[in-house]
């Protein structure tokens, strides 16, 4: 029985490592076509490093939705920079998702598709929901404390009866498209049988308005670091450094946009 169950180990490891070399060979000197290595590098780095980010500074505050508005009014800077890096994160995760996607439809394209544009999908109701964090936010500022907690939970009262809505439909996506990810880069070979667990715990991430840090963000989001960091260092490898013109560039439209926000109109 030993021998057996050793056996179907071996072989279980074996197609791993076959499926892993057949979708490095089918990868093999191609790079992302859009939107390119850098970005997508930078994607599948920054993004769950923000994420993460946010995730540890609201981490000293109980989840729950009141708790959160307590701690913005006791701390506004701190839980304001915990949901900006939070959702940012969010916005940048779209060309790291696109990267995995691509890699798995090399040899498995539905996988790589219903994958990615499910994910994707999920990245935009998960923005949606921090639009309603940041009004929020700013109306405890101008309406209070008091008036606030109800207002939210009104809020979710009504969220809860809505019939259909079209951000209410695709909060599935944020869930399970996760999962149907994970399944497509490990059948593919695009990630190990791991990374593509780790990948698929984004899955217990919690979806909704004002909602904090809970036990399992710390998994889920680390999941992804884990699923996502060693990518994005892999794709900075392989390749040269950006051209001098490419950096200098960057300098002039990042020193730009710097420029627009401190100087350019308000309101």
């Amino acid at each position: 029985m030993d021998l057996d169950l050793r056996g179907r180990v071996n072989r279980r490891r074996r197609a791993d490592a076959d499926r892993r070399a057949a979708n490095a060979r089918a990868n093999l000197g191609r790079r992302p076509p859009f939107p390119g290595r850098w970005v997508s590098a930078a994607s599948l780095i920054g993004g769950p490093v923000l994420i993460m980010i946010g995730i540890l500074l609201r981490s000293p505050f109980y989840y729950f939705v009141p708790y959160q508005l307590v701690a913005y009014t006791q701390h506004p800077t701190l839980i304001t920079a915990a949901y900006a890096c939070f959702a940012v994160g969010f916005v940048l995760l779209w060309p790291a998702v696109m990267t995995l996607a691509h890699r798995i439809a090399v040899t498995h394209p539905l996988w790589g598709m219903w994958g990615g544009c499910l994910v994707i999908v999920g990245l935009f109701t998960r923005t949606f929901q921090f639009g309603t964090d940041h009004l929020a936010f700013h109306l405890t500022d101008v309406l209070g404390l008091r008036v606030m907690l109800d207002g939210v939970d009104g809020y979710y009262l009504a969220w809860r009866d809505t019939v259909w809505h079209p951000f209410r439909a695709m909060s599935g996506p944020a869930f399970f498209g996760w999962v149907v990810l994970a399944v497509g880069a490990y059948r593919s070979g695009a990630l190990g049988l791991g990374r593509s667990i780790a990948l698929g715990l984004m899955s217990a991430l919690a979806l909704g308005t004002l909602k904090g840090t809970e036990p399992q963000s710390f998994i889920a989001v680390g999941g992804l670091c884990l699923a996502f960091i060693p990518l994005g260092v892999s794709l900075l490898r392989d390749g040269p450094p950006p051209s001098r013109r490419a950096v200098v560039w960057i300098v002039v439209l990042v020193a730009v946009h710097v420029l627009m926000t401190a100087f350019g109109p308000r309101g």
